[in-house]
């Protein structure tokens, strides 16, 4: 049985490894900002999810040192046994405020916030409605979950009506941002689509903190008020971690049922502490979204002459190629010269979309955003196929 075990995680490895999708970890050995180091070289960085620049922002990086000087490096346990402090609660208090919800959960990632969400609320004979692109852990917390779930075209306000049932109770989730095209939903039309018929879901982890006044998100920026929005910190916050934000009943079942929250120890205070305080930096600098909004300015109109560029208008700006293997040429050959963009690849993304994902951020200058362009087309017009 064990010999059998291991012959089963083998010839997975090496199926995947044949399909030329096997991925590796890359430890980094210094970052500062738009920049890396990796193995004594060093490479202009445009896979960061830092969208507004404060992972290693100063400010910020002090806030967190005096976190840890304040209430050390742990919560010490799970949120409702002793591991919820002060600064928990004002992290809380300030995203709903922000926001403009009553109650606001905290958990550890954003895969565990959409995973908890969904496997708390949902029961069986309930409807979820899930865009056909929604992050893998809404995906999987679908399938888990008791309810019946349909997948509706991607962004199809009509597909989504037409699957909206009268007997059961519905859920419909989407992402404000999708994270490997960078288009955005049509909250909007989805809003009204789904008023008085349906419970609205929005994970707005690539949209928070870029999008709206203030940062305010996808939401705010078409002037809608989902059912229940799930921020992360990972992205633009620079930090990591994640919050449901949802009305006082919602947050109270959240908070006696959802289990990824009930039973996993509490972000430390120290990170809570900081992250309050990306919270002002996200609203009071304005300067990094009007940054970003001119380097994707200048990055179209490099790149708006080629068929694979898909331009969005948002950070992530996705060069879709088609094969694994076209994508995985493109990216040594960019490495080559110094610039790291990733190769996506399936079950990422579908079957014929590997893709190059070129991410900019407030932490890029618009000398960096020029080699890279430059970069792309003459590598592109060297391998040839493009």
């Amino acid at each position: 049985m064990k010999l059998a075990f291991k012959q089963r995680l083998k010839h997975a490895l090496v199926e995947r490894a044949a399909r030329g999708l096997t991925r590796e970890l890359i430890p980094l050995a210094r970052q500062n900002g738009a920049q890396f180091v990796h193995q004594g070289n060093q490479y202009l960085n445009f896979s960061s999810n830092d969208y507004l620049g404060l992972a290693t922002d100063p400010t910020l990086i002090a806030a967190w040192q005096e976190g840890l000087s304040r209430y050390g490096c742990g919560s010490g346990a799970s949120p409702l046994v002793t591991g919820f402090h002060q600064t928990h609660q004002t992290l809380e208090a300030m995203l709903c405020e922000w926001l403009g919800y009553e109650r606001a959960i905290l958990f550890n990632s954003g895969f565990s916030a959409n995973q908890a969400v969904l496997l708390s609320l949902l029961q069986r004979g309930d409807l979820l409605l899930q865009d056909r692109l929604n992050h893998a852990s809404l995906m999987e917390a679908g399938t888990l979950s008791a309810a019946t779930m349909k997948r509706f075209r991607h962004n199809d306000v009509a597909h989504v009506s037409a699957l909206l049932s009268a007997e059961h109770t519905n859920v419909v989730v989407t992402e404000g941002v999708f994270s490997m095209d960078g288009d955005c939903a049509p909250l909007a039309e989805l809003s009204t689509c789904v008023q008085h018929r349906a419970v609205l879901m929005v994970d707005d982890a690539h949209g928070i903190g870029v999008l709206g006044d203030r940062g305010m998100g996808s939401c705010a920026a078409v002037g809608i008020h989902p059912d229940l929005l799930v921020v992360t910190f990972g992205k633009a916050f620079g930090l990591s971690g994640a919050a449901v934000l949802c009305d006082r009943d919602t947050g109270d079942y959240l908070t006696q049922f959802a289990r990824h929250h009930v039973y996993s120890t509490a972000i430390p205070p120290a990170q809570a502490y900081a992250l309050s305080r990306a919270i002002e930096m996200i609203q009071q600098d304005q300067w990094r979204r009007d940054k970003l909004r001119q380097l994707q300015a200048l990055y179209h109109t490099h790149l708006a002459w080629h068929t694979a560029a898909s331009l969005s208008q948002t950070p992530i700006q996705p060069l879709i190629v088609g094969s694994s293997t076209q994508a995985l040429q493109l990216a040594s050959a960019l490495r080559e010269q110094g610039i790291w963009v990733s190769a996506i690849r399936p079950p990422t993304v579908p079957e014929g979309t590997a893709r190059l994902r070129v991410t900019l951020t407030a932490g890029h200058s618009e000398a960096q955003v020029r080699q890279l362009a430059v970069t792309l087309q003459q590598v592109m017009a060297r391998i040839g196929e493009y």
